[in-house]
């Protein structure tokens, strides 16, 4: 953790899961929900906390496998990426999403949090992204290569508010036809693409296009 980030308490309905917290040098600013991969809230993801927190928001990065394990932190080679496909077959979508609400709501009651919210995910959150934007919790989103989104269009037409979808051009995981099917669905919407191969000048553009979409959107 750095100085300016802290793990706070979030209750559900079903108890309490904890969120990483991180803060920008100002103090205040807009908010941010960011949902984790399957590999818990680990290193990475509070990286990534504290790098927007850096560019001036206050975010919050909720554990969203808590039921299963609180505060998992894992790798990214097996056996944690096994470990983490168990862990998020475990999820229930619906009490997920519950979960997403009441982080929203703590981000949006802190006082550091002096505009509107965005939600941003990746993969497995970047599908959590998008559903909070279709469930109305957040003010803007952004999804990065968010995995199942094609499988859930149904929840499309409820998006009301900008959302930025992130897909890699080589990413093996998520097919060509798959991010055609979510862009025909989103085609003529209020919404903003963008394809690159995952490599560090793709994601120093795709960092890029965020702030610029949460800047100009949210």
């Amino acid at each position: 953790m750095t100085a300016d980030s802290r793990w706070i308490d979030i209750d559900t309905v079903d108890g309490k899961l904890q969120g990483y917290l991180s803060l920008p040098p100002t103090g205040k600013g807009p908010g941010i929900l960011l949902f984790q991969e399957i590999f818990g809230v680990n290193a990475h993801i509070r990286g990534v906390a504290d790098l927007y927190a850096k560019a001036g928001y206050v975010v919050l990065a909720p554990d969203l496998f808590w039921r299963s394990q609180a505060r998992v932190e894992l790798g990214y080679v097996d056996p944690d990426w096994s470990r983490g496909v168990e862990l998020m077959q475990q999820i229930d979508i619906a009490k997920t999403l519950a979960d997403a609400a009441a982080a929203s709501k703590v981000l949006r009651s802190l006082a550091e949090v002096t505009g509107k919210i965005a939600a941003i995910g990746y993969c497995f959150g970047g599908q959590l992204a998008y559903l909070s934007a279709a469930q109305g919790l957040v003010d803007g989103a952004v999804a990065y290569y968010g995995g199942g989104i094609q499988n859930k269009l149904d929840q499309a037409a409820k998006v009301t508010v900008p959302i930025l979808f992130h897909y890699g051009e080589q990413d093996s995981h998520i097919p060509p036809a798959a991010v055609e099917q979510v862009q025909a669905s989103f085609a003529g919407r209020d919404n903003c693409w963008a394809r690159s191969s995952y490599q560090q000048k793709a994601s120093a553009l795709a960092l890029g296009r965020t702030l610029q979409f949460l800047v100009n959107k949210v």
